[in-house]
């Protein structure tokens, strides 16, 4: 049986924010950096007080860093983005550990995660084309890896794309309140 890497979902106490915390991260999450003006302004808060926040919520790792939305396919003529799943044929850790520093030292894997059930590896693979697809999963079998089976997904349109909704996970979170009851 296959241990979940927990380092995708660590287990630490959480950072006390409040709803200002909360405003700044789901401003940044959405649009990315912004001025310190505006970020104050959707924050409610002052640009001073706002800042001060925004570099305490970098220093505690909140923050890892600002993307731009690039519409590849209006670059890239034949643009393939395929969805694979992987099933290893062994499940030691040595065998996880392999696999996943050749997935972090390949550049076409934009996303891959471990997965309990039927298969350990969902991951999204971005090539310039098909063949080059098909020659990257050659070499990914070539390099001994491990691999027992691999299937494909070739993307044919996204039809939705978006981050979590922060705020909305925070306030699910939250403890309800107790209903009072009368005496």
């Amino acid at each position: 049986m296959k241990s979940l890497n927990h380092a995708a979902f660590p287990r630490m106490k959480p950072i006390e924010l409040d709803a200002a915390d909360i405003r700044i991260l789901s401003a940044l999450q959405g649009h990315g950096q912004l001025s310190k003006s505006k970020l104050a302004e959707i924050a409610g808060l002052s640009a001073t007080p706002c800042w001060a926040r925004v570099t305490r919520l970098k220093k505690a790792g909140l923050i890892r860093g600002y993307h731009a939305d690039i519409a590849l396919s209006q670059i890239i003529t034949n643009l393939a983005k395929v969805v694979v799943t992987v099933s290893l044929k062994r499940h030691r850790k040595s065998d996880f550990e392999r696999f996943e520093t050749h997935i972090l030292n390949t550049p076409e894997v934009t996303d891959c995660i471990s997965t309990g059930g039927g298969m350990d590896y969902v991951m999204t693979v971005v090539t310039t084309s098909l063949p080059d697809f098909q020659t990257l999963m050659e070499a990914m079998l070539d390099a001994d890896l491990g691999i027992e089976r691999y299937m494909t997904y070739i993307v044919t349109r996204q039809i939705k794309s978006a981050r979590p909704d922060l705020a909305r996970l925070v306030a699910a979170q939250s403890p309800k309140a107790e209903p009072e009851t009368k005496v």
